[in-house]
C-alpha cells in the first residue's frame, strides 16, 4: 500500500476518513468559539486556553478507567454513540447565561468520553489497514484535521465574529453528522479483544504497555514536546486577538504538509533518522516569540514550527511495531489520551506563565521547555531493531508458550 489510490480502495477505509474529517471539523469550529466565549467573559488567558484545551485534562482519567472498552466494543457503535454524545454536551455549551463552572465541567466529562473514542478510532485504522499502510493511512488523517484546521478556522473565525454560540451550534450539528456517517458508512465488527471493559483490565493492559521502556519512552516523545508547543498555541487568543484565527490556520498548514511529505514522500529507511531533527523543530521557531516578532514573521515562525508536528506520527509508528495487535486500540487510545492530556497541561502551564510574564515570552519559554524535554528523552529513541510482523502478530515467546508481549 504505496499511494492514495490504494489507500482509499481498502475497505471501510473511506468512511472512516469521512467522520474522522466531520468530527475534526466540528472540534475546530466549536475549540475557538469556546475559547473566544470565554476570553470576552473572563478577559483571562489562562481561562481561554483552558476553555479550548481544557478537555484534554479529562483524557488521562478516561485513559485510566475506560480504555479497556476500546478493544472490547464494537467500533460502530462506539464512534457513533461517542458522537452523538459530543452533539449534545457541544449544543449545551451554547446555552446563555451557562456558568463557568458548568461549563468546564461539560468540557471535562466530554474530554473523558473523547478518549475512549479515539481509541477506537485508530484501533480500528490498525484493523482495517494492512500493516505496511498504517503510517500512510495515518498520515491522511492527519492531513485531514490539518485542511480542517485551515479551513475550519478561517471559517469558524466568521462564525466567532458573528455569533460565538451560533459557531457551538454548528459544531454540535457537525457532531450528528459524524455519527451519521459512521452508523451509514462502517460495517458491523466484532470487538478486537474478548472479555468486559473494566476498570482492572484498563489498569492491567496500561501496565503491561508501559512495562517496556522503549514503549515508554515513545510514549513520553509523543506526550511532552507535543503538549508543550500546543501550549504555545493556546496563547494565540491572547497573543493576537484579532488575528487568532489566522495563526491556527498557518499552524494547520505546516502540520499538513509534514504529514503529507513524511507519510507520502519519506522512504522507510530515512525515518528513524528524520525523528529527531523533526521533533526539534517542532519548539525551535517559537524562540522567535521572545522578540516579539511583527505578525507575518511570527506566522512565518508558527508555520515551520508545525512541520514537526510529524514527528508524532514517526512515533506512532514506532509504537504499533511495539505492540501486539489485540492490544493496538489501547495502545492508541493511551497514546491520544496522553498526549492530549499534556496539551491541556501546556495550556494550563503557557496561560499561567502569560499572566506573569506576556503571551511572547510564554511561548518562548515553552519552547526551552520543549526542546530540553526532546534532547532528554532522545538517547531511549534510537533505533530499536525489532521484528515488526512479530510485534503484530504478538508471537514472540518464552518458555515455550505464546506471549502478547514484544521483547523490550
Amino acid at each position: 500500500m504505496r499511494t492514495y489510490r490504494d489507500l482509499f480502495r481498502a475497505p471501510e477505509y473511506t468512511p472512516l476518513f469521512a467522520s474522522f474529517t466531520v468530527q475534526a471539523t466540528a472540534q475546530t469550529v466549536s475549540g475557538l468559539a469556546l475559547g473566544t466565549l470565554v476570553y470576552d467573559a473572563t478577559r483571562s488567558p489562562l481561562l481561554a486556553a483552558l476553555g479550548m484545551f481544557g478537555g484534554s485534562f479529562a483524557q488521562m482519567a478516561g485513559a485510566l478507567t475506560l480504555l479497556s472498552a476500546a478493544d472490547r466494543l464494537p467500533p460502530r457503535t462506539a464512534l457513533a454513540c461517542t458522537a452523538l454524545l459530543f452533539g449534545a454536551g457541544t449544543a449545551v455549551l451554547a446555552v446563555p447565561g451557562l456558568p463557568l463552572p458548568a461549563l468546564f465541567a461539560i468540557v471535562l466529562g466530554l474530554g473523558l468520553a473523547a478518549s475512549l473514542s479515539s481509541g477506537v478510532r485508530y484501533g480500528l485504522l490498525s484493523e482495517i489497514l494492512p500493516e505496511e499502510g498504517y503510517l500512510l493511512g495515518r498520515s491522511v488523517l492527519n492531513m485531514s484535521v490539518g485542511t480542517t484546521q485551515i479551513c475550519g478556522f478561517a471559517a469558524g473565525g466568521v462564525l466567532v465574529a458573528l455569533s460565538p454560540r451560533g459557531a457551538l451550534l454548528t459544531g454540535a450539528a457537525l457532531y450528528l453528522l459524524t455519527a451519521v456517517v459512521a452508523v451509514t458508512g462502517l460495517s458491523r465488527r466484532p470487538p478486537r479483544a474478548a472479555g468486559r471493559p473494566s476498570l482492572a483490565e484498563t489498569w492491567r493492559t496500561n501496565v503491561r504497555l508501559l512495562s517496556s521502556a522503549p514503549r515508554r519512552y515513545a510514549y513520553l516523545a509523543m506526550w511532552v514536546p507535543n503538549g508543550l508547543i500546543v501550549g504555545c498555541e493556546a496563547l494565540f487568543v491572547s497573543y493576537s486577538p484579532h488575528h487568532a484565527g489566522l495563526l491556527l490556520a498557518v499552524a494547520a498548514v505546516g502540520m499538513l504538509v509534514g504529514d503529507t511529505v513524511t507519510g507520502r514522500f519519506v522512504p522507510r529507511h530515512l525515518r528513524e533518522r528524520l525523528g529527531p531533527p523533526l521533533r526539534l523543530l517542532l519548539a525551535a521557531p517559537y524562540l522567535l516569540f521572545a522578540l516579539d516578532p511583527p505578525l507575518p514573521l511570527g506566522a512565518a515562525a508558527v508555520l515551520l514550527a508545525s512541520v514537526g508536528y510529524a514527528a508524532t506520527l514517526l512515533l506512532q509508528e514506532r509504537l504499533m511495531a511495539l505492540t501486539p495487535v489485540p492490544m493496538h486500540g489501547h495502545a492508541l487510545g493511551l497514546h491520544s489520551s496522553g498526549m492530549l492530556t499534556m496539551q491541556g497541561v501546556g495550556a494550563a502551564l503557557a496561560g499561567g506563565t502569560a499572566q506573569v510574564t506576556s503571551p511572547g515570552a510564554a511561548m518562548a519559554i515553552m519552547a526551552v521547555a520543549s526542546v530540553t524535554v526532546t534532547l532528554a528523552l532522545a538517547p531511549g529513541l534510537r533505533p530499536h531493531g525489532i521484528s515488526t510482523r512479530s510485534a503484530h502478530d504478538g508471537r514472540h515467546r518464552r518458555d515455550g508458550t505464546a506471549s502478547n508481549e514484544t521483547c523490550a
